[in-house]
């Protein structure tokens, strides 16, 4: 995610703020708007952070910000309840034989389960397998492992 559009946009509005001032006044917010580069970085990747601990405390994914550069990226893993991805059946039941279902979805609900599985990496087959039995499992309540990884410099 580049972050230089926002720190321009904060240093613009800086400059244009002190736009009505003195000629002192221009000047220091130019001043102002240079020095303040790397604390507005820092805080930006903070907020980022803050965000994707919540996005994943609030589902089945794990949201990671890894920098590269001066930039964050922004990664998004689905987890199982295990903490890794999730396994494209489960074959507790039956040694792990397939058996074939045929399924009658309402078009619209088939092209929901489309998007969902195409956003997850997952076929279709895959992600509806992975979604009953998600359903089937008796501790459906238990949200997952939440870890925070990473190093800062400043």
């Amino acid at each position: 995610m580049e972050l230089t559009p926002y720190v321009e946009a904060l240093r613009a509005d800086l400059e244009a703020a002190a736009a009505a001032g003195t000629e002192e006044a221009r000047a220091t917010a130019r001043l102002l708007g240079g020095a303040l580069d790397a604390a507005l970085r820092l805080c930006l990747v903070d907020a980022l952070s803050a965000m994707a601990a919540e996005v994943t405390d609030a589902g089945d994914v794990e949201v990671e910000i890894r920098m590269h550069g001066r930039d964050p990226e922004v990664v998004v893993t689905a987890t199982s309840p295990e903490g890794s991805a999730a396994p494209a059946f489960d074959d507790d039941d039956d040694g792990g034989a397939a058996a074939r279902l045929t399924l009658r979805l309402p078009g619209s609900l088939k092209e929901r389960a489309e998007e969902h599985a195409a956003a997850e990496g997952l076929s279709v087959n895959a992600w509806i397998v992975r979604a009953v039995s998600a359903a089937l499992r008796p501790d459906r309540g238990w949200s997952g492992p939440r870890r925070t990884t990473g190093f800062a410099r400043s």
